[in-house]
């Protein structure tokens, strides 16, 4: 089989390799990998380690979905055949991560445990989901990470209510996910992007507000768009000291989600803000695997269908990874097989 290895961190080390097809042991399932999801943090795994501990050959990216082609001994949660996805975290199960205040939890595929940037691979039962009947398996790779993110912020820990608002920055995966996953729960959803035709496709997504960020201050629009009230529930996924922007358009007991570290890994905004509003300001590191279930579960019940920018083939990786330096709208999958 093929798979994606690198020998020391950086992009040039990628290499796609031959390799023998893994034979699954006790406990875990063999899976022909059919789609791997991009994921912003697998390009940062990739050109500089995240500071984590990689075994080399090290494999990339941690979304995929795939078909279960053989079961190691003792097999129990799938069959032959079955469809599956993959969790992000595959110690968290349910409720507190494991780890400690001292030692943080951080151990996901593509990180601690290896990737799946492969044709096939082999690893634990527990480490997989049975995946949505109703999307095809390159459309179910997109929700391990980027979609489970959305709904752990505004689902599992916001609780989000009909007729709260929601405010999402930028378009892409989590981004969407996050605009769809508030309309199927009857919020008013607000966008903000510099690219007016992003603008545009995000309206046919749904969005009740969409902002240009470039034409004027985004906190203001919010203001005048809410009648000073601000938002319920902000994604964000700027990071670093754009957080005081989301500490001002947020309302007042509102609620922060922090993802993203576009704009580095130090958060930083205005106490007054912090202590006049009292938001509720969480960090949101994807989601466990329950709370992944619940979401296939509501794909199917709802129809919610991911948003895919592009789907490149295993061979093409290096040109996904030049898009997702561009920003893409929505996911980009590679699709393999």
């Amino acid at each position: 089989m093929k798979r994606w290895e690198m020998t020391a961190v950086g992009r040039e080390q990628l290499r796609l390799v031959d390799v023998p097809v893994p034979e699954p042991r006790a406990g875990e399932v063999l899976v022909r990998v059919a789609a791997v999801s991009l994921n912003y943090r697998d390009k940062l795994v990739i050109e500089n380690g995240m500071g984590l501990a990689l075994d080399h050959p090290f494999t990339p990216a941690s979304d995929l979905a795939g078909t279960v082609m053989a079961l190691g001994e003792g097999v129990s949660r799938f069959k032959m055949g079955d469809r599956v996805i993959s969790t992000f975290s595959p110690d968290w199960v349910e409720g507190r991560p494991p780890g400690s205040a001292r030692t943080p939890p951080f151990r996901t595929l593509g990180g601690a445990y290896p990737g799946v940037l492969a044709e096939y691979v082999s690893f634990p039962e527990g480490w997989f989901v049975a995946a949505p009947q109703s999307l095809d398996l390159a459309a179910a790779s997109t929700l391990p990470c980027a979609g489970l993110t959305a709904w752990f912020a505004l689902v599992e820990r916001g609780r989000l209510k009909a007729g709260e608002t929601v405010l999402v920055q930028g378009t892409g995966g989590v981004a969407l996910f996050g605009l769809q996953i508030a309309k199927l729960h009857g919020a008013e959803v607000f966008v903000t992007s510099g690219k007016t035709d992003k603008l545009d496709r995000v309206r046919a997504l749904g969005a009740d507000q969409a902002i240009d960020r470039t034409a004027g201050d985004w906190v203001e629009a919010v203001y005048r768009l809410t009648g000073d009230r601000g938002i319920d529930h902000i994604l964000e996924i700027v990071g670093g000291a754009h957080l005081a922007r989301s500490l001002e358009a947020v309302a007042v007991h509102g609620r922060i989600s922090v993802i993203g570290v576009l704009e580095g890994y130090e958060v930083s905004g205005p106490a007054p803000h912090l202590l006049r509003k009292s938001p509720v300001v969480q960090g949101v590191s994807v989601g466990h695997r329950r709370a992944l279930e619940d979401l296939v579960a509501a794909v199917d019940a709802t129809g919610l269908k991911p948003v895919i920018g592009q789907r490149y083939t295993l061979e093409e990786l290096p040109k996904a990874l030049d898009h997702l330096d561009r920003g893409p709208f929505g996911k980009l999958v590679i699709e393999i097989g």
